[in-house]
Parts: structure tokens; C-alpha cells; sequence
């Protein structure tokens, strides 16, 4: 088990070393560890690289906040795999993802005469079975640009319908030669019976003339003469993918005299329960179709990754390969199991690994902040702690996910803060109570802006944390962020590179205009956030980070 990140950063010396910094990360449970990780000495305020995470999201309840791939990393390297601009739609001539589909064609292009004259020797019909999304068609537009990750089985039926999906690079003169070669070439797809004339008729259009009905298998329905084939025999009512797939492959080699000398799919479950002779997985990490193998069937080389490098700017996504990326659909269930959330969007109030780590986080930091609080307003130094608002002291989760399905909508946003939605962070209540007992000034820094200032502080006064105000002792104690209109313009204490100011140099400069005789001459003694860029650029003697795989906030 790798506990989350805790960073910790002390100028004081009866407290800590001088601007060091504790990273908490052991090696798992498999005994691997990050490189770079362990005692934490000389560490930075940096997001962690190496991930280990099950596709099946289970690791959400071992892996600790920041041993969780975030979600907005992830869609930024699978946007930079795609050569995706920020549109939502991918580079159709160019890109890591294009590159790398040729190179997985190439090498199997170089295989199809072996494998082709091995099966005739045998006095074998040889045949190649397909399947269709993301393996001959492309849906990577429709699964960004329209769907932005969150599938909806109603567009996606438009799109088939259209007939809008361009060719999987590469793949249309595959299967041509593999079918001048002499193979038989089928399709097999998880698209529906009252698709499959649409889907034909896509795969013409793009290219592809090697696709007949009568070696094009789709999915019953369930509807009048759409019924699950006798061939197909199922554990429970509904049938899983590889139960489908296998089956249904099965059924071409057994009944209909084939032998599939090869299998092409992107899911692992389009090539999991055998009756395939060689299997070709393309990469795919813009969703994940999981299902259970066939009984007494074990195939360990055909299951995802679970060890990944992602570097925070999504930059990893011209270097690690399909493979390499976390699965986005992985990375949600492995969130909703760190949140106690079982599929709702909505998280667990009273316990789940996230309210543990941030109980055991508290646990551990209020006493230290207590010490400095109280040493501070012994020397006269004015002590004060800084804390950040979403995810540090109001808790967005279930806004994040239940509402806007990790697709921010600032219009949805500021409904939620001007009606005063949010719950308490957990534990955080008692942080900031401890903090305020002890002597410190409880000041508010947030990226929410001036409009949304008095609905977030009767929000935080609403639900536990009475100290918050817009001023105290004379001097202004809740920040937000200017809007540009009327009277709430930057301020002067804040000088940016560029028109728009990053986050960094927003909150470290008013951190340091609050510790400044201007600013009410405090001493920031604690600055906690749930963003490294709440925490980045000084002016604080201690930084404490919240986990937070839910976005990203560079």
C-alpha cells in the first residue's frame, strides 16, 4: 500500500529542518516504488509521476489521493497522444497515437504471409476477425469533442447512424491485404443489431470493401427478431463481452469451418476466451469495456497495464504509448472507490478512503500547526493560516462528479456556491478551529471570484466554520479573485507575466501582500490547499497538501 502525498514545509527550526520538505510514499504492496520516492528529504511541491492502478478501480482503496492518477492530467496526455489541439479532435495525419497504430500494422503487415500459408498448410480456412470502434472506425471525435468523455448511448447511436466515424489510421489498407492475401475477413462488434446496416455502410465509405453482412456480426437487441443466438450461451441474463465475442468466435471456427489465424480488437475483452490463433491489441485509453473471462480460462498477457508514468502537463502522452496512458473509464471507477462513491456521483459522507487519509492528515498536522500558532502569537508576529477553498474547506465532489461528470461548467459552478451547496472538507473543521484556538487569524484565499465572496463565506459559516469573514481586526481576511468588471479589478500588489494571471502568482502574491504591513503584516505560519499551485511560490512557513484527484489546476 503507497500512502498519499504529505507535504510539509518549515522555515522553523524547532519545527523542521529549513525549507524541507516530507513526501510519505512506501513502496506498494508489490514492492514498487516510485523513483525519487520515500523519505521525502529535499523534495518539491510537485505532483507525483508513477501510479500503480487496477483497471478495475480498485486500487482507489489502497492508493491514497495523490496515488491516483488525476483526471485532468489524464485527459491532457490522452489529448497530447491523440495530437488533439484542445478541440476535442484528434490529428487524423500526425500524432503518437497515428504513429503508433502504424507501427502495430506494420509489424503485423509483415506477419499476415506467414500466418496465411501456416493456416492453408494445416488445410485451414484462414480468416481475421475485427472489431469496429476504435479498431476499424475511429470514434475519438465523438467520444471528446461531442461526449467529452461521458458516453451517451443516444449520440453515439446519431453518429452510427450518420455515419460519421472516420478509418482507425492505417487499418483500411490492412485489411485489404489481408484480404487479397486469402483470409476471410469478419467483423464482431458490441454495436447493435439496428446499427449494423449504418456501420456497413460507415466502413464502405471510409475505405473498407472486405466487410459482407453475412460475416458481420452484431448484438441482439432483444426486440423482435433481434435475439441472442443459440451458439451464444450466457452465465447470467446478460451476456458479457467476452462471452459475446469468444462465443460468437467460436461459433465461426466450430460451425462455420474457419480457423481465426487472427483477432484484432482495442479492448482487452474483444480478445479475451480464446479461439483465435494471434491477437492484436490496439491502443485505446479514451474508455475501457471490462468483462470477466471466460470460466477456467486464464490469459495474464491479455490484461491492462497497472503501472503507469504521467507527468502532471499531460506531456507523458508523446512518450508512454497507448498502453502507458491510465485509462480514463479506469481512472473514474478508481476515483469513485477512493470517495465512497458507488456509481452515483455522489460521495460517501461518514467513511471512505479519502475521509480516512484526510482524518489521518489532520490528525497529523494540527498539532504542528497548533505549535506554530501558538508560538507565533507568543513572539508578537501576528500568526495567520492560509487555506484555500474548493477541496480544502468546502467539498466539491459531488458537484464535480453527480452534476457536471468531471466536465467543468462554471454557469453550473456558481449555482452551487450562490446557493451555498457545499459540505465541509472532511476533518477540516477541526484544522481550522485548532488553528484559530491557538492563536492564529483564519484568512480565505480562493480562486472563486469577488461575485461569489459572500455566498462562500456564509457557506463556510454555514457548515462549521464560524472564524471566516471578509475582514478582521481592520484588514481584509477572505480573498477572491477580481472578475475585471466594475469595481473588482486586479489588484496592485498583484503583477502577472501575461493579461491573465496564473494561479501561482495570484495566490503567492497575496500571500505575500498579506504578510505585508499593507496586508495586516501576518505571518503565515500554514498554508494548506488541495493544488500544488495553491501552495507554490512562498510566502508561508508551512504548506499542506489536501488530496485531490479530481482535477487539476496547474
Amino acid at each position: 500500500m503507497r500512502r498519499s502525498v504529505l507535504t510539509a514545509v518549515a522555515t522553523s527550526a524547532a519545527l523542521l529542518a529549513a525549507s524541507t520538505v516530507l513526501v510519505a510514499a512506501p513502496a506498494d504492496a508489490h514492492g514498487w516504488a516510485p523513483p525519487g520516492s520515500g523519505s521525502g528529504r529535499g523534495s518539491t511541491l510537485t505532483p507525483r509521476t508513477h501510479f500503480t492502478m487496477a483497471p478495475d478501480g480498485s486500487s482507489g482503496a489502497t492508493q491514497g489521493g495523490e496515488g491516483i492518477p488525476n483526471i485532468d492530467s489524464v485527459k491532457k496526455t490522452i489529448a497530447t497522444y491523440y495530437g488533439d489541439p484542445g478541440t476535442g479532435l484528434a490529428d487524423r495525419t500526425d500524432s503518437p497515437y497515428v504513429r503508433e497504430v502504424r507501427s502495430v500494422i506494420d509489424r503485423e503487415t509483415r506477419q499476415l504471409r506467414r500466418i496465411h500459408d501456416a493456416a492453408v498448410r494445416h488445410g485451414q480456412r484462414p480468416a481475421i476477425v475485427l472489431d469496429t470502434d476504435d479498431t476499424t472506425l475511429w470514434t475519438y471525435d465523438m467520444e471528446v469533442a461531442d461526449m467529452h468523455f461521458v458516453f451517451d448511448p443516444a449520440r453515439q447511436d446519431e453518429w452510427v447512424q450518420d455515419q460519421r466515424f472516420p478509418a482507425v489510421p492505417s487499418m483500411v489498407g490492412f485489411v485489404d491485404r489481408a484480404e487479397a492475401m486469402g483470409f476471410t475477413v469478419f467483423g464482431l462488434t458490441g454495436r447493435n443489431d439496428d446499427q449494423e446496416t449504418a456501420t456497413l455502410q460507415n466502413l464502405a465509405k471510409v475505405g473498407y470493401t472486405a466487410f459482407q453482412e453475412d460475416r458481420f456480426f452484431t448484438k441482439w437487441t432483444g426486440k423482435g427478431a433481434s435475439q441472442q443466438p443459440s451458439y451464444v450461451h450466457c452465465a447470467t441474463a446478460t451476456c458479457t463481452t467476452v462471452e459475446y465475442k469468444a462465443l460468437t468466435r467460436k461459433h465461426i471456427e466450430q460451425d462455420l469451418g474457419y480457423d481465426i489465424a487472427l483477432n484484432v480488437g482495442d479492448q482487452w475483452s474483444d480478445l479475451q476466451g480464446g479461439y483465435a490463433d494471434r491477437s492484436v491489441k490496439l491502443p485505446n485509453p479514451t474508455y475501457f469495456l471490462p468483462s470477466a473471462d471466460l470460466p477456467g480460462v486464464r490469459e495474464p498477457r491479455l490484461t491492462p497495464r497497472t503501472r503507469f508514468t504521467m507527468a502532471a502537463d499531460g506531456s507523458s502522452g508523446a512518450t508512454q504509448g497507448g498502453e502507458g496512458i491510465p485509462n480514463i473509464d479506469s481512472v473514474k471507477k478508481t476515483i469513485a472507490t477512493y470517495y465512497g462513491d458507488p456509481g452515483t456521483g455522489i460521495a460517501a459522507k461518514t467513511d471512505s478512503p479519502y475521509i480516512r487519509e484526510m482524518r489521518r492528515l489532520v490528525a497529523q498536522q494540527a498539532p504542528v500547526v497548533a505549535r506554530q500558532c501558538s508560538v507565533a502569537r507568543h513572539q508578537h508576529r501576528n500568526p495567520a493560516i492560509v487555506l484555500d477553498a474548493d477541496d480544502t474547506t468546502l467539498w466539491t465532489y459531488d458537484m464535480e462528479v453527480a452534476d457536471m461528470h468531471f466536465v467543468f461548467d462554471p454557469a453550473r459552478q456558481d449555482e452551487w456556491v450562490q446557493d451555498e451547496r457545499f459540505p465541509a472538507t472532511p476533518s477540516m473543521r477541526s484544522l481550522v478551529s485548532v488553528a484559530e484556538r491557538a492563536g492564529c487569524t483564519v484568512i480565505g484565499l480562493t480562486g472563486r471570484n469577488d461575485d461569489q465572496q459572500r455566498a462562500t463565506i456564509a457557506n463556510l459559516n454555514a457548515v462549521g466554520y464560524p472564524r471566516f469573514s471578509a475582514v478582521q481586526h481592520g484588514t481584509r481576511t477572505y480573498y477572491t479573485k477580481w472578475t475585471g468588471t466594475g469595481a473588482s479589478q486586479q489588484p496592485s500588489y498583484v503583477s502577472c507575466a501575461a493579461a491573465k494571471c496564473t494561479t501561482i502568482e495570484y495566490k503567492s502574491q497575496t500571500r505575500a501582500h498579506i504578510e505585508s504591513r499593507a496586508g495586516g503584516g501576518y505571518d503565515v505560519v500554514a498554508n494548506v490547499g488541495d493544488q500544488y499551485s495553491d501552495l507554490i511560490g512562498g510566502s508561508a512557513d508551512r504548506s499542506i497538501k489536501l488530496p485531490n484527484p479530481t482535477y487539476y489546476l496547474p
